[in-house]
C-alpha cells in the first residue's frame, strides 16, 4: 500500500495542525506516534499519514538516530511527498531541534528527487520575502523574526537571524538556492521550468518565498509531478506545505465523530509554554480554576502527586482546571526535563480523575505528554482556532480511548482559546 503524503512533525502541536489542514482539505488522514504498518491501515485507505516526534526538543545526534530507526517504516509507506513539519517561526538551533540534522538524515535514507523549503505561512502571519522570515506579533505588528518581541527572546531557541539561508547554514543545511517571490509570481509553468533548470544545474536544495496564499498555490501547482514512490519530494516547512500541496479540495464527506468513551466531567488544561501569547491566554481564561505550578510542586514524585491530587479534587467538583507554568518562576530544570515533569503531573492527575477532554499548551510539553499517556494515534475532529485543532486520541487504555485533545503551540491561538475549548466540549464532556 502506498500513501501519497507522509508528514513527520517535529512536535505534536505542529503535527496536529498539519493533520487538521489536510483533513479540512478533504484528505483521509491520521496522525501516529510511530510509522504504522501499511497493511494494518490499508482498510482506512488513507491519503496521508502523519508521524509525530519530539525532534524539536532533541539534540542532533538523537534526531539522527531516531530517523535511522524510523526510516524503514517511512519507506514502507512509499510516499511521493515527505513533509518534514517544523514550526512556522523556524526556531531551532545547532544544539536543539536542528532542522539541518533532521533534513540530512531524511535525505540520506530517502534519496529525494529534490529538497524544498517553504519559508512562510501567511495564514498564521508568517511571511518569507527574499529569504527573510517575518512574523506577526501579539500586538498585530509584523516584525522581522530576529526583531520579533517574542521569538528573539525565546528561552531555548531565540531567533537571532532572519535570513533562513544563514540560519539553516548554521545547522549544517547549506547550499540553499533562493526562489524569490518575483519568480513565483510568474506563474506555475514558469516556476516549474525554473525548478527544472535548478535541478539540471545540480541544485537540489531550494528555499521558496511565501508572502500570500497565491504564492503557496503557485508553488503547489509547480511542484505537482515532482517526486515518485522511489524518489520522493522532501519538503520542509510549517502547515503551509500542506496548504500548498492540498489546496485543491478532495471532499470525502464530513468527519465522522468518534464514538463516546463514556467519560464525563470537566476539562483539564496544562500550559507548559511560558510565552507571552500563552500567558495572555491563561489570564483571559474565565471558565477555569486556574492553578499556578510552582517549582516546589515539581520537586519530586511526592510533590507532583500532591499537586495532582489538588487538581483531581477540583475536577471532582466539576470545575475545569487550568494548571500553568508562570513566566517568572525559576523551575531549575531544562526544557526536556520540565516537559517530563509536567507529563508525570498530567498522568498522575488523570489516574486520580478521568476526563473527557485534555488541553496542552506548548509544543515540547505536548509531545512528551501524549507519549506518556500511551496514545497511539490522533484523528482530526474540528478546528478550534487558527493553528489549533481538537483531535480524537486512540489508545489501548479504555478510559483514554477517544479522549478529545487540544494540542496548542505556545505562539498560536486567540486570547480566549482555553474558554473556547470548554465551550466546544459543552454537551460532550459534561
Amino acid at each position: 500500500m502506498a500513501v501519497e503524503y507522509v508528514f513527520v512533525g517535529d512536535d505534536f502541536t505542529g503535527a496536529s495542525d498539519t493533520l487538521a489542514t489536510l483533513a479540512r482539505a478533504g484528505r483521509r488522514v491520521r496522525l501516529f506516534l510511530d510509522p504504522p504498518d501499511p497493511e494494518a491501515i490499508a482498510e482506512e485507505r488513507l491519503d496521508a499519514v502523519g508521524i509525530a516526534t519530539e525532534f524539536r526538543a532533541l539534540p542532533p545526534n538523537v534526531i539522527t538516530t531516531q530517523i535511522e530507526t524510523m526510516a524503514p517504516g517511512l519507506r514502507a509507506l512509499s510516499p511521493r511527498i515527505v513533509h518534514y513539519k517544523i514550526c512556522s517561526t523556524f526556531d531551532s538551533s545547532r544544539e536543539v531541534g536542528s532542522i539541518g540534522a533532521a533534513v540530512t538524515a531524511l535525505e540520506h535514507h530517502l534519496a529525494p528527487e529534490l529538497v524544498a523549503i517553504i519559508g512562510g505561512q501567511p495564514s498564521l502571519g508568517r511571511y518569507c520575502a527574499f529569504g527573510n522570515l517575518f512574523a506577526r506579533g501579539p500586538n498585530g505588528q509584523v516584525d522581522r523574526i530576529d526583531r520579533h518581541p517574542v521569538m528573539r527572546r525565546h528561552p531555548i531557541t531565540p531567533m537571532t537571524e532572519a535570513d533562513l539561508r544563514i540560519h539553516l547554514a548554521r545547522q549544517d543545511f547549506q547550499g540553499l538556492q533562493l526562489v524569490a517571490w518575483p519568480t513565483i509570481e510568474e506563474g506555475p509553468a514558469a516556476l516549474k521550468a525554473h525548478i527544472e533548470g535548478l535541478l539540471r544545474a545540480g541544485q537540489r536544495h531550494m528555499l521558496f518565498d511565501a508572502c500570500n496564499q497565491a504564492h503557496l498555490d503557485t508553488i503547489g501547482a509547480a511542484l505537482d509531478g515532482f517526486g515518485s514512490n522511489d524518489r520522493p519530494l522532501l519538503i520542509i516547512g510549517a502547515s503551509s506545505v500542506a496548504e500548498a500541496l492540498a489546496s485543491a479540495p478532495r471532499p470525502h464527506g464530513p468527519v465522522v465523530p468518534a464514538r463516546d468513551n463514556g467519560n464525563r466531567g470537566p476539562c483539564l488544561v496544562v500550559a507548559g509554554s511560558r510565552s507571552e501569547v500563552t500567558a495572555a491566554q491563561v489570564e483571559a481564561a474565565r471558565r477555569f480554576n486556574r492553578v499556578p505550578i510552582r517549582s516546589q510542586d515539581l520537586a519530586n514524585e511526592t510533590t507532583v502527586g500532591q499537586f495532582a491530587a489538588r487538581c483531581a479534587a477540583a475536577l471532582a467538583t466539576d470545575e475545569n482546571v487550568l494548571a500553568y507554568l508562570t513566566p517568572s518562576e525559576n523551575y531549575r530544570s531544562g526544557g526536556a526535563e520540565l516537559s517530563h515533569k509536567l507529563a508525570d503531573l498530567v498522568a498522575a492527575t488523570l489516574d486520580r480523575h478521568a476526563v473527557r477532554a485534555l488541553g496542552i499548551a506548548g509544543g515540547d510539553t505536548s509531545s512528551v505528554v501524549v507519549r506518556r499517556l500511551g496514545f497511539d494515534s490522533l484523528a482530526f475532529e474540528e478546528q478550534l482556532d487558527t493553528g489549533v485543532a481538537i483531535c480524537v486520541a486512540g489508545s489501548n487504555v479504555v478510559q483514554r480511548n477517544d479522549m478529545r485533545l487540544m494540542l496548542k503551540g505556545g505562539q498560536v491561538g486567540s486570547d480566549a482559546v482555553f474558554d473556547r475549548f470548554v465551550s466546544a466540549m459543552d454537551g460532550r464532556c459534561r
